[in-house]
């Protein structure tokens, strides 16, 4: 094998296509651009987002983030979490006073995440998962909605 003999494989380099030789190419005369224009000019493109000079859509909208009023009064408690809650119930008032969710939270959902130690809790009023809600009966608990 010799470095001049080396190439590349079949198919592995398109051959561009060749504007502006005849009619008889396909893309001749106009080279595929049509008749006159801003896009048949040479260095016609306009910027991204560009709108014919209107006011571009970037623009017109406001620069300010978003908060989502729903996520402020909604909170997830760990299962491991509800070992911190004094007696048997658990509701919005225990998980409160217990200093798991803060006094503006409207929605509570427990999730599955580490052991719980309790036996025999009654959660009421509070949102639950489906594996928190096994978790929970398998330790003598129930479930009130």
């Amino acid at each position: 094998m010799k470095l001049n003999t080396i190439t590349s494989g079949e198919g592995a380099r398109k051959v561009g296509k060749r504007l502006g030789r005849g009619p008889g190419s396909g893309k001749g005369k106009t080279c595929g651009k049509g008749h006159k224009g801003q896009k048949a000019r040479a260095g016609g493109y306009h910027k991204v987002g560009f709108e014919g000079g209107q006011m571009p859509l970037q623009r017109r909208l406001p620069k300010f983030g978003f908060r989502s009023r729903k996520a402020l009064s909604f909170q997830e408690v760990r299962l491991s979490e509800l070992n911190k809650v004094e007696g048997k119930v658990v509701n919005l008032e225990t998980l409160l006073e217990a200093g798991l969710i803060s006094a503006n939270i409207k929605r509570v959902k427990i999730i599955l995440s580490g052991e719980l130690i309790h036996d025999g809790l009654t959660i009421s009023g509070v949102g639950i998962t489906a594996g928190a809600k096994l978790a929970v009966e398998a330790k003598g608990g129930k479930i009130e909605a």
